[in-house]
């Protein structure tokens, strides 16, 4: 489980509360950096939503990987109305911006969208995945699997 979320908990689209432990325990872990207000973001948004889907959701056999928000925009309200709206069956680290500051620090975050792939433990694996995506598709788990 990524360790910049021991002792969180994460909400689900369906506005739950759920245990980071649990729900991130022997996953491969994206760290999606994001915001409403930002073009690029909203661009590269639903295909990252589409990757998830065709990597989790639509798999006869879904790959242990799961994608957690965190978000730049300005107001909790702003925060869930992107999420609900844009977002697959992600979760969302809840609205904190002490908390998405702490976690902006530890991936050395400087703009958005960014997306960094992180193993169970937190370490990286890659701080490019948004790259990742665009180019390879679900093709590119393989290779973080294995980094």
């Amino acid at each position: 489980m990524a360790e910049v979320f021991a002792d969180l908990k994460l909400m689900n689209k369906a506005g739950q509360l759920v245990d980071s432990r649990e729900a991130l325990s022997n996953k491969i872990v994206g760290i999606y950096f994001s915001a409403e207000w930002c073009p690029p973001c909203r661009g590269f948004t639903p295909v990252l939503s589409d990757f998830y889907t065709e990597l989790v959701k639509e798999s006869d056999s879904p790959a242990p990987f799961e994608i957690v928000f965190v978000s730049s925009d300005r107001s909790e309200k702003d925060m869930m109305e992107y999420f609900q709206k844009k977002h697959g069956d992600w979760l969302v680290l809840p609205f904190n911006p002490e908390r998405k500051r702490i976690i902006s620090q530890r991936y050395n975050i400087s703009g958005i969208p960014t997306l960094v792939i992180v193993k169970g433990n937190g370490d990286v694996i890659t701080r490019d995945g948004r790259a990742d995506v665009q180019t390879k598709g679900p093709a590119c788990f393989k290779s973080w699997q294995s980094a």
